[in-house]
């Protein structure tokens, strides 16, 4: 039997837009009670409006993935609620269009390290003791399809997705006896605020055949509802029709 979200907490990090907004919005559909964590208030303002009214609920928080206060604070802010902690989904993605080895600097590389990856980690780090405490919980890192077929994304933001995938088998098999689950999901091309990164724009038959962010959502809700005896360690998710 599938899990019921409702009352469950979650937090979803990069949730002001793209996957992370859609995921946020799946989940208080569900009744989850929901923490939503990005930068940009005015984006977290609109997402409450639209979650307004659901099953569940939603709380925003304005915070930096990267910096270890703020990343304790949405971690004690959420648990703290009810002393739990049952899902984190790690959303947050970053390109840039000098992506190219003869344009990406040690500046560029660092800052989409700090995004993709290092953020992941210290999310990760932040939320274990209370899953621990609680004897268990699943943490979904979103990662790219790029992973898998390489692709002029850039080195930067390939390795940084690279990482993802150690970061959540390595958790995985440290964590396993405390009950904590982790997945990687690879998600191909879609249609979101990423894409503007490109030095050349995505053709628009290409962007009508692309996922949509729903689809990711709902994959991450397959994911939650999945009974704790049961995890997923990578799962890739693609366009039928690129």
């Amino acid at each position: 039997m599938s899990i019921d979200l409702a009352e469950q907490t979650v937090v979803v990090v990069g949730a002001s837009s793209g996957m992370g907004r859609a995921t946020a919005l799946a989940f208080v559909k569900a009744g989850a009670r929901v923490f939503a964590v990005a930068r940009r208030a005015d984006r977290l303002e609109s997402l409450a409006k639209d979650a307004a009214g659901q099953a569940g609920t939603l709380t925003t928080i304005v915070a930096d993935a990267t910096i270890p206060a703020d990343v304790e604070r949405v971690i004690s802010t959420a648990s703290g609620e009810n002393g739990r902690l049952d899902t984190l989904v790690y959303c947050t993605g970053a390109n840039t269009p000098d992506r190219s080895l003869d344009r990406v600097t040690p500046e560029i590389w660092s800052s989409l390290l700090d995004a993709n990856l290092t953020g992941a980690f210290l999310c990760t780090k932040a939320a274990l003791p209370t899953m621990r405490t609680q004897g268990g919980g699943l943490i979904v890192y979103l990662s790219s399809a790029a992973v898998q077929m390489p692709d002029v994304s850039g080195v930067a933001y390939q390795a940084s997705k690279h990482g993802l995938v150690g970061l959540a088998h390595g958790t995985r098999v440290e964590e396993k006896a405390h009950g904590i689950r982790t997945t990687v999901v690879f998600p191909g091309l879609c249609d979101t605020e990423i894409l503007n990164a490109r030095p050349v724009p995505t053709p628009q038959e290409v962007l009508s055949r692309a996922l949509d962010p729903e689809d990711v959502a709902e994959t991450v809700l397959f994911l939650a509802r999945l009974p704790a005896r049961a995890v997923v360690p990578e799962l890739q998710l693609l366009p039928a029709r690129i």
